[in-house]
């Protein structure tokens, strides 16, 4: 079914110049002269290239239908960080892997076990995957507080049990569960 370039939406497929493809960042651009345009960046799903593209406001583009599938992170195969990952179906309870070409390391870096997602399917093929907007995790590294630090604003490095890096306030310690948010990598309060 067609839609206008003005409603694509970020993590939707589209059949553009004949082949798949996912949007991972629109940009809705009006300049001082000329048209409205989009600036679409989107993911050839065959070929895995990643391009941006310029669409017309009144241009239509080809929507397809995925399916869009809660899963279950259960590890990671290679034990690096790097991939397969291993999901489980949270209906039929079926393993798939996804290697790192699917999700890439600005997502993995938020997967731990059990976290429930939503998995993109095109004919049973994955394309990409949902993470959630707050993820809760456990600072497993970080520099204790300085005693008699006033200033607000000074944030400190924390290492979280996915092995990912969060900026945090000098409040936070070792062991403590925080919500970061899984698009920005911000941290966005105490769990």
């Amino acid at each position: 079914m067609p839609i206008k370039a003005t409603e694509i939406k970020r993590g939707q497929a589209l059949m553009y110049e004949g082949q798949l493809h996912i949007v991972l960042d629109t940009d809705h651009v009006k300049p001082g002269k000329g048209p409205a345009y989009v600036q679409a960046k989107m993911k050839n799903v065959q070929t895995g290239t990643i391009k941006t593209n310029r669409l017309n406001s009144s241009d239509r583009i080809e929507d397809v239908s995925i399916d869009r599938r809660p899963m279950q992170f259960l590890y990671d195969a290679g034990g690096r960080g790097e991939g397969p990952f291993v999901f489980m179906d949270m209906e039929s309870y079926e393993q798939i892997e996804v290697g790192n070409d699917v999700i890439p390391a600005d997502q993995s870096q938020w997967l731990r076990e059990n976290l429930e997602c939503t998995m993109m399917l095109f004919d049973g093929k994955p394309l990409g995957l949902g993470l959630p907007a707050a993820i809760e995790l456990t600072v497993t590294d970080t520099i204790p507080q300085v005693k008699g630090a006033t200033a607000t604003n000074q944030l400190k490095e924390a290492i979280v049990e996915t092995g990912a890096r969060v900026r945090v306030p000098p409040f936070i310690e070792n062991g403590q569960k925080i919500k970061v948010n899984s698009q920005t990598g911000e941290y966005l309060g105490k769990a």
